[in-house]
């Protein structure tokens, strides 16, 4: 029986996708009658076993004998090509058919929310808790969105001529996709990056954040006039800002940024206030809106500022509204409350500017202001601040009277440290206080590192009542995980940062990062460390007065905290404060979920609703027992102790050197970040970026970081308590459910027959068993634990879409490992097309993340 996904979603990206073959380009006839064959070879070889390089050879000599070598190459790029149409075809029929495979009033949803409030007299409850909850969600310049702004443009206008069925318009874009190249021909800046984010503040999240408070009011009856949280959707922004390994951000992109966001977000008003004047056209009230147009208009379009602060707009808008309602029976008044929530919502600096570096460079500044200042006699040297024990150097710090604008400071970087943070002040006077108030401290791994920015701050910020910054450590290994706990319950001990975290509402925000997690521990180990060390926060954070915020570094994939996101946070119980919900939306997983109106909306209701049902209905079913943590410690040792069998395998980091695609990210142009930590020769497990290793897994589709683990887990496991334990633990918990089918999402994208050829490979042959034999251990029993008689059996939609996107970029698939073969393989015969081969690698690289949205 055909599903409903494939009847709305694979059926229409069918039809749409034979009008390719009439497109009016060169050899596209050719081009898109010999894919399907290919695709066919595919298909049937892998199954069989086959290498790509057998495959490909195979299929040139069947269908095309004539072709030399040229051509062969020729052809391959043609349908690399035609596949990334395909895809971002895909793409866009999918989207606009996002209402129909999504119950957008169903279970997450503000809709639902209402329903459940309403059936369960909740209401009052919910009112309050809307008081005060916050979502904030952070959108980063993590490289994983491979399609350039100009090609989202279009995709956005495909997606709504197909939701029209205007077969005219979608030929003539589909003609557009067809000239318009898909890749940079340059690497973007971090100035380009913020730039294409701000398309989706402009025209997705602008509209979406307002709708949901609307929706919110009309449910409760009450009048948007009254909504009271302003903070209930925040924006965070790292591009521009997040100077971690990224040298090419500086405090001057940091402020073009600021400017960039500020100017998105008077345009959006300068908008909407020509056409609120258009309404607004009564005595008394048409000069007002006029005199307000007219100073966003030309604060926007010229030189001059409107505004000092946001406060004066609302002033105005204010006055307007008073007359409207005085004068005019409140005509048009819905129109002016909407207007006023966003600038309420989004004042003058539309998105929050996170800066973010790493302990170890302020180490550095540290040490090398002491040795300057020394000079003078104004401080001890470095080398006996390094004598001093922790608590010694945290008291000495807090106690420095030093102006460091007095300084003569030799060393470029430890300048530009400083004028990064210099660079906070000028945006919080230009933007508003909230426009940049966090600073991220990467590898946090001591109260001292936190103590070094609160006291930069102080010295280059701070005022007689006190410091407009929040200090954001950031915990990410497993190892820093484990000592977080201690860190901050040293932290909280400190008076000055105790005052400090008085006046800023006695809140401390503390990240956690997915990526670096999975990477260093493993699927399981990071997800448990990260829940028990909110657990242990939350506890010390609580006993010394405090209210823990905690903000998560996720990604895509669920080996990068990805996932079915908002079921994790729906699963924690009150052992976890949960007051805000913090998130980081990465790359494609802010296109794919937050990229139209529709989808960004149902996203972030999902992610709202998650943080709002366990208060308002004070309802336990989400909480875990002591004998099911107990259960999860021991599931998080046993996967760790089967990932650290292979991370420690002596062919670990050969292999994803030499077989994966891990080397060719820093040539595809996508990001501005290095994709190392570190300019060392040769390839350190230590120094690897979680984006680049993840992805190389996804395209190599074996997907490492997902899974590995999890079968051998649950078979220790399920031997110590029985599979009926795990069985019952998987019906009565949603974390447990979240955590396993997360892993079922990974599960699912890998495709081990394309790369069975390597069972047999002299160097790497063992290690390619391991790592099967654990995928299918663990394919196994995770069926046998959620009783499934498939994987994402219970997902339908998601298995689906899975499905149809795998298999419109096999070719990519076969191509990519032919490419990398041969570049293992160089010899006489070969040689000569290295670099053909080296950019077939790169081409298919776009196809295959695209297709998988959130495998990167």
């Amino acid at each position: 029986m055909t599903s409903k996904y494939e009847q709305t979603v694979g059926a229409r990206y069918h039809i749409y996708n034979s009008l390719f073959l009439n497109l009016p380009f060169q050899d596209i006839q050719r081009t898109g009658t010999l894919l399907p064959f290919l695709q066919q070879y595919c298909e049937e070889a892998f199954e069989q076993g086959k290498p790509a390089t057998e495959i490909l050879n195979q299929f040139f000599s069947d269908l095309v004998p004539h072709a030399k070598k040229e051509e062969q190459f020729s052809l391959l790029f043609k349908f690399i090509q035609y596949v990334e149409r395909q895809v971002a075809l895909f793409d866009s029929v999918e989207d606009s058919a996002f209402e129909q495979i999504n119950d957008v009033t169903g279970k997450g949803t503000v809709a639902s929310l209402i329903q459940r409030t309403r059936f369960d007299r909740r209401e009052k409850e919910l009112q309050e808790r809307l008081e005060n909850f916050s979502l904030r969600t952070v959108l980063t310049a993590h490289p994983t969105q491979f399609y350039p702004g100009y090609v989202l443009g279009i995709l956005t206008d495909l997606e709504k001529s197909i939701r029209d069925s205007h077969l005219q318009h979608i030929n003539l874009l589909l003609q557009q996709l067809g000239k318009t190249g898909f890749i940079n021909q340059d690497k973007p800046s971090p100035y380009d990056e913020a730039v294409s984010l701000c398309w989706f503040l402009e025209n997705v999240f602008y509209q979406s954040i307002p709708e949901i408070i609307q929706q919110l009011c009309a449910g409760l009856t009450m009048p948007l006039s009254n909504w009271k949280n302003d903070r209930l959707v925040v924006i965070g922004f790292w591009p521009g800002g997040d100077r971690d390994g990224n040298p090419f951000v500086t405090s001057e992109i940091t402020r073009k940024v600021a400017a960039k966001l500020q100017d998105s977000i008077l345009k959006c008003y300068a908008r909407d206030l020509r056409a609120l004047r258009r309404r607004l056209t009564f005595r008394g009230v048409d000069k007002l809106v006029t005199e307000v147009e007219r100073k966003i208009y030309n604060w926007a379009y010229g030189n001059e500022r409107g505004y000092k602060q946001v406060e004066e707009l609302l002033s105005d808008l204010n006055l307007v509204r008073k007359r409207l309602v005085e004068d005019h029976d409140g005509l048009f008044l819905d129109l002016l409350d909407v207007f006023l929530l966003k600038v309420k919502l989004f004042g003058f600096h539309f998105a929050s500017l996170d800066v973010r570096q790493d302990s170890r460079k302020h180490d550095f500044v540290w040490n090398h202001i002491l040795d300057c200042a020394s000079k003078n006699g104004s401080t001890i040297t470095a080398e006996a601040f390094q004598k001093l024990s922790q608590p010694e150097q945290i008291e000495y710090l807090l106690a420095l009277q030093l102006d460091l604008q007095s300084v003569k400071i030799t060393d470029d970087f430890v300048k530009e440290t400083l004028n990064s943070i210099r660079v906070i002040g000028e945006i919080q006077t230009n933007n508003g206080t909230t426009a940049s108030h966090r600073y991220v401290i990467s590898n946090c791994q001591s109260a001292l590192h936190i103590i070094e920015v609160f006291v930069l701050g102080k010295l280059l910020l701070g005022t007689h009542s006190g410091l407009e910054l929040d200090v954001v450590p950031l915990f990410e290994t497993i190892d820093d995980l484990a000592r977080a706990p201690q860190i901050m319950d040293t932290l909280y001990q400190v008076n000055a940062y105790r005052e400090h975290l008085t006046k800023r509402k006695s809140h401390q925000t503390i990240m956690l990062g997915f990526s670096d997690g999975t990477k260093d521990g493993g699927y399981l180990r990071a997800n448990w460390s990260i829940f028990r060390a909110k657990e242990n926060l939350t506890a010390i954070s609580r006993k010394h007065g405090f209210k823990a915020l905690f903000f998560d570094g996720r990604g895509g994939p669920p080996a990068r905290g990805g996932g079915n996101t908002h079921d994790f946070y729906a699963s924690l119980g009150d052992t976890i404060e949960n007051e805000e919900v913090q998130i980081t939306i990465q790359g494609q997983t802010i296109s794919s979920n937050f990229g139209r109106v529709a989808s960004c909306k149902y996203n972030l209701e999902q992610l709202i609703s998650a943080g709002l049902e366990g208060d308002v209905f004070k309802r336990n079913e989400n909480q875990l027992t002591e004998e099911q943590k107990q259960i999860l410690d021991d599931l998080a040792e046993e996967g760790y102790k089967a990932y650290l069998s292979l991370k420690h395998h002596e062919k670990f980091v050969p292999y994803l050197e030499k077989v994966t695609p891990l080397s060719f990210f820093g040539d595809t142009n996508i990001g501005s970040r290095p994709v190392k930590r570190s300019a060392s020769e040769g390839l350190k497990f230590e120094d690897l970026r979680a984006i680049p290793f993840v992805g190389s897994w996804a395209m190599m589709k074996q997907n490492i970081p997902g899974f590995y683990g999890v079968g051998s887990a649950l078979s220790a496991i399920s031997a110590k308590y029985g599979i009926e334990k795990l069985k019952a633990f998987y019906q009565e918990s949603l974390f447990f459910r979240t955590l396993l089918g997360n892993s079922m999402m990974s599960l699912t994208k890998s495709y081990y027959k394309a790369t069975t050829y390597l069972s047999t490979d002299a160097e790497f042959g063992n290690f390619w068993k391991k790592m099967f034999a654990e995928y299918e251990l663990s394919m196994q029993n995770v069926l046998e634990v959620s009783g499934l008689s498939g994987l994402m059996e219970n997902n339908p939609n998601i298995r689906d879409s899975v499905k149809l996107r795998e298999r419109i970029v096999l070719p990519l698939i076969a191509i990519q490992q032919y490419a990398l073969m041969n570049i293992r393989n160089l010899n006489d015969s070969n040689k000569m097309y290295e670099q053909r081969y080296r950019k077939l690698i790169i081409r298919c690289m776009f196809g295959i993340i695209n297709a998988a949205r959130n495998s990167a």
